[in-house]
């Protein structure tokens, strides 16, 4: 098992029927049924056994008559696209001072491993999973495919990954969209700390009648219980720009601020008919992605 993926959320979510019916039953709601090739049971083909197919798939009869491991493929009602679109700009890289938990991570790595993780059950259900990462200068894109072999493509990906510059214009990005936009659930994961609207943008963009998304903000301690105390210096991580303010005499106002942009961001979100749910990436990360993939068709915020 892969560095991003924990056996410990694994084994409290494995009974979750992640993708296939989780999803299909609950965001995607209303979407067309399609034809997708996989377990089903009538018999489409066969294709050449790749490292990861179940075992029981194998054709056994072929295999004595040709000596080549075969693997059969059914039709099945199901055309479900998981898409999980990462946010990689540099604010990516926050995570708390002032934490309770000694293994604090920061955003960016906190994503990965939700990606990994729900990608893995994704895939192991027989559904297509395609990945896009964003920054101002870089895009990486792994168009939705099935199986274990693309599976670990995708951890190649997140492993490779770096959080650096700016969230990019929606103009930057729009040849990626056409290529997202199909029957399916698309997960946006990002902290929602750009200063302007791109990211709401996009993801107005990306919902449509074949597609729902769900938006996943990544908090942290340090954010939701603004520990500091006396003059502190705030860095933004992507512009640099530093201010130097009293804690004591800022809190009140950060609070409200700080609703304020939530109410307001989920307003925008909430007329998009996109799911939003507040991760916060000093609590458990088994009980945040079992409270996610158990939302169904309710927006959570936490």
């Amino acid at each position: 098992m892969h560095e991003f993926v924990d056996p410990k959320t694994l084994s409290r979510i494995k009974d979750l029927p992640l993708v296939a019916k989780t999803l299909a039953q609950g965001f995607l709601h209303g979407l067309h049924t399609g034809t997708q090739r996989g377990v089903g049971i009538e018999f489409s083909q066969y294709r050449v056994y790749e490292p990861g197919d179940d075992l029981s798939r194998v054709d056994w009869k072929l295999f004595a008559r040709s000596d080549k491991y075969f693997v059969r493929e059914a039709e099945r009602e199901s055309d479900i696209n998981a898409w999980f679109v990462l946010d990689t700009s540099a604010s990516m890289l926050q995570k708390s001072q002032f934490s309770s938990n000694e293994n604090s991570w920061h955003k960016l790595d906190y994503a990965r491993c939700l990606v990994a993780t729900a990608a893995y059950l994704a895939q192991k259900q027989g559904d297509n999973v395609g990945f896009l990462s964003l920054d101002n200068d870089n895009q990486t894109f792994l168009p939705a495919l099935s199986g274990e072999r693309h599976w670990q493509k995708i951890l190649l990906g997140l492993t490779r990954l770096k959080a650096q510059n700016t969230f990019p214009t929606l103009e930057h990005v729009m040849n990626q969209l056409g290529r997202v936009q199909r029957n399916g659930i698309i997960f946006v994961i990002s902290d929602f700390h750009q200063q302007s609207d791109e990211i709401v943008e996009l993801v107005g963009q990306l919902s449509n009648t074949r597609t729902d998304v769900v938006t996943i903000q990544l908090s942290c301690d340090d954010e939701e219980l603004f520990p500091y105390k006396g003059a502190i210096r705030f860095e933004d991580l992507e512009t640099k720009e530093q201010v130097l303010v009293s804690a004591n005499q800022v809190k009140e106002k950060y609070y409200v601020e700080k609703q304020k942009y939530q109410t307001d961001l989920l307003n925008r979100l909430t007329k998009n008919k996109v799911k939003h749910f507040i991760a916060n990436i000093d609590e458990p990360f088994d009980q945040t992605l079992f409270d996610i993939l158990t939302m169904r068709n309710k927006a959570v915020i936490k």
